[in-house]
């Protein structure tokens, strides 16, 4: 099958970057890779450029952003402070994963926060946090999807949902789910992320999973899940439905109760580790892989697939490292919950 090109997608050389950042600081969009999943970026000292995202994506505006620095000296131009428990984060996990909700400065727009006094802020790996440094200026940047649609892990996923945007083709991304966020007054983990909370917890010995964060056993399609001030979320993409595919997903919590419903419904499409995969030779599959992180890595590709069938089949897995941050998509992704 011959590969779609998109023309708003740029393979990522020094030309391409330095054109990005120009357009950021020019107050245009920008979708970019980052070690997590694809995001849609805009300088996050302009309120205007900040107001694009929202249009483009369909955002609701009580969901706040996380904004992307590329430095210390950046930082302090983002959070009115940094406490000691997230200086001791900072020194351990930046550049990468962890977004971190702190104090933010009166430069950071309201909009961008949804109208908290904190700012979730993070530090990217690689391409993404050398494009904050080339545009000079903190960048908000949710996801690169529009609202409720599973995170883009690919420069085409993005294309499919913004065929006007710039985006930089960095190739599938690292980690396949976003950024762990954690809150320090007190130390809790808002949503699951990239980073499991056992890594964390060796740093931070108190640090807690907020109580909304760890209901795994809500319904299906209700999205909230962390605490909210005021209304507003105080994590990104905790308070709304999300990922959601565009045919029926129902998570099995259980083996038996999944390996019952195959049967019954051949024409499904079924999302499964390998290892389960020669159960279903005469069914349609598609293999999240072997182990939690080539799960996380592949499941929104998976959400996003065109392969037939007339509804998606996914079992729960362990909720243990990773693990946890998958369940968590998978649980806001469902149409349905069967025990």
């Amino acid at each position: 099958m011959k590969r779609q090109k998109h023309p708003n997608v740029h393979p990522v050389n020094a030309r391409s970057l330095h054109a990005a950042a120009a357009r950021l600081r020019k107050g245009a969009l920008v979708a970019f890779p980052t070690e997590t999943v694809y995001g849609l970026g805009a300088n996050a000292l302009d309120k205007k450029a900040v107001a694009k995202i929202f249009a483009a994506k369909g955002r609701p505006s009580d969901n706040p952003m996380i904004v992307h620095v590329s430095d210390q000296k950046m930082l302090g131009k983002v959070a009115r402070r940094v406490p000691a428990r997230a200086k001791r984060l900072i020194a351990h996990f930046w550049p990468g994963p962890l977004t971190l909700i702190l104090s933010k400065k009166s430069s950071i727009p309201s909009s961008v926060t949804a109208g908290l006094d904190t700012v979730a802020v993070r530090m990217p790996q690689g391409l993404g946090r050398e494009l904050v440094r080339l545009a000079g200026v903190p960048i908000a940047a949710p996801s690169a999807n529009l609202s409720g649609r599973p995170s883009p892990t690919t420069a085409a996923h993005v294309a499919e949902d913004f065929p006007d945007v710039f985006v930089l083709d960095g190739g599938p991304t690292k980690h396949g789910v976003e950024s762990t966020v954690v809150a320090l007054d007190p130390p809790r983990i808002l949503r699951e992320g990239a980073i499991p909370g056992d890594l964390l917890r060796k740093m931070i010995p108190d640090l807690r999973r907020a109580p909304g964060a760890a209901r795994h056993e809500l319904a299906a399609g209700t999205g909230g899940l962390s605490s909210k001030v005021n209304g507003a979320a105080e994590s990104p993409g905790t308070k709304y439905a999300h990922y959601a595919p565009t045919r029926p997903l129902t998570l099995f919590l259980r083996k038996s109760s999944f390996l019952s419903y195959v049967r019954e419904h051949p024409r499904a499409l079924i999302l499964c580790p390998s290892r389960l995969s020669p159960l279903f030779s005469k069914q349609r599959i598609l293999s999240l892989g072997s182990s939690p992180e080539e799960i996380a890595r592949n499941l929104f590709a998976a959400l996003r697939t065109r392969r037939r069938g007339t509804e998606l089949l996914v079992l729960a897995i362990p909720r243990r490292g990773i693990g946890r941050a998958v369940m968590d998509r998978l649980t806001r992704a469902a149409t349905r919950i069967v025990r």
